[in-house]
């Protein structure tokens, strides 16, 4: 299994952050590493809610499908994402520091299958792809207007 951190801090409040954050339909606004992403399930966002995710990674496009199995609003959210190659488990937890809102954000993944060999060398990728991604974040909640 590989292990990526990052940690960001904005100005804008807990509750609009997690909102929109724990929406992961928005991952293809802010995240370079992300073709598109959509809910597949209707109603509001909560424990249950799946969403389809198309990820590039080292030039190829992976579908995944993700799901929230955690969802503590305004503080944590926890999403599965599941591929015929691997496993990715997100946990994002949020909290105010300073009156801003910092998040947390824990990838686990675990390749499988014979993908399985190359577990040892994906973390330096992997978390170039966390820092872009969460930098990438950082600069779309930094822009004014609304989420």
């Amino acid at each position: 299994m590989t292990q990526v951190q990052q940690v960001r801090e904005t100005d804008r409040s807990l509750e609009e952050v997690f909102a929109y954050v724990s929406d992961f339909s928005t991952t293809a606004e802010w995240d370079p590493g992300v073709r598109s992403a959509h809910q597949l399930n209707t109603g509001p966002i909560g424990e249950g809610t799946r969403f389809t995710v198309e990820v590039v990674f080292l030039g190829r496009v992976l579908p995944m499908e993700y799901q929230i199995i955690a969802y503590d609003p305004p503080h944590r959210v926890e999403l599965q994402g599941t591929n015929s190659n691997s496993t990715a488990r997100d946990i994002i937890t949020f909290e105010t520091v300073r009156d801003r809102t910092r998040i947390t954000w824990t990838l686990d993944i675990e390749l499988r299958g014979p993908s399985r060999i190359l577990q040892p060398l994906m973390g330096l990728p992997l978390r170039r792809l966390g820092r872009k991604a969460l930098d990438g974040l950082a600069a779309r909640l930094d822009r004014p207007g609304p989420l």
